[in-house]
């Protein structure tokens, strides 16, 4: 059972990749920084965050994604560095990446910026295919172990009312050269355009929608949409669904300096996998330097 599972988890990634090709999150409205260098040190804090997710949980072989990121503003809010950590299972596959990034922000009138990001890293790809009962020599089932150094950019546009940003986190895709002109495309690079806007129904209370376009160079694109609705800067709940074909609910609390968020995420059609999906986050927002702000920021 456990083969057939993972074989299954296998096919419907090859036949729907465009949610795969970069590790799947749900809660980057509340940290952009998962999809776009140019959001390090946006927010004028310092930041840490550790985040799981487990997609299709009850199935064995299941995507299961960890993911720890850093970033704080510098030089007098000016510049942002970061790091992430990721490693990204799914069946025999496993992904695992390190990346620092950068960003240099332009105030450009009153409590509006421009930022531009750069990221750098070392992904590594690696398959285990005695997870599998396969035939020998099967072509679609090549185990590989291979590390490739990437690079990504991003621009985005802040103020108190809105977020905007477009990304390409990895830019270079990754191919693994089995020989006699055969090869197999590992990483596909992906998109990123999203968009968040601030509406103030009183003075405690907001409603947030926001909106992601992802896609890559071979296989379909796909929108996520989202509605949040947030007390002060201290509690929100939301849902969302993914193009229509998984429905979720995102709640985040903030304590003091610290952040809970959990998401779950079911899907939308019979021809789903009825399988739950589970994200959580800890992390920690906090103003180190005298030039930091001392409020939480929303974006």
């Amino acid at each position: 059972m456990k083969t057939l599972w993972v074989s299954l988890l296998l096919f419907i990634f090859v036949a729907d990749v465009s949610a795969q090709q970069d590790p799947a999150y749900a809660q980057y409205p509340n940290n952009p920084f998962l999809i776009n260098p140019a959001y390090t040190g946006l927010n004028n804090r310092f930041n840490a965050n550790l985040q799981y997710r487990s997609q299709w949980s009850s199935v064995q072989g299941h995507p299961e994604t960890f993911n720890f990121n850093s970033h704080v503003s510098i030089v007098n809010n000016k510049v942002g560095v970061g790091f992430m950590a990721t490693q990204d299972k799914i069946g025999e596959n496993t992904m695992t990446e390190f990346s620092t990034t950068s960003a240099y922000k332009i105030k450009l009138k009153m409590d509006k910026y421009f930022s531009f990001g750069m990221q750098f890293g070392l992904m590594r790809f690696t398959s285990n295919n005695s997870l599998l009962n396969l035939q020998p020599n099967d072509p679609y089932f090549s185990q590989y172990n291979v590390s490739h150094v990437n690079i990504g950019t991003g621009i985005m546009f802040k103020s108190d009312r809105y977020l905007f940003g477009f990304s390409v986190p990895r830019l270079l895709p990754v191919m693994l050269d089995q020989g006699q002109g055969q090869k197999i495309l590992v990483y596909d690079r992906t998109y990123y355009l999203y968009g968040s806007y601030m509406i103030f129904l009183n003075e405690r209370v907001r409603l947030r929608p926001a909106a992601m376009l992802h896609a890559s160079d071979h296989f379909k694109s796909s929108v996520d949409l989202f509605m949040n609705l947030q007390i002060e800067d201290f509690y929100s709940a939301g849902v969302f669904t993914r193009g229509l074909n998984s429905y979720g609910l995102i709640l985040q609390m903030i304590v003091k300096h610290y952040r809970f968020g959990y998401v779950i995420e079911v899907p939308g059609s019979k021809g789903s996998i009825p399988f739950t999906t589970h994200e959580f986050m800890l992390g920690v927002s906090l103003s180190t330097f005298g030039f930091h702000n001392r409020s939480f920021s929303v974006f």
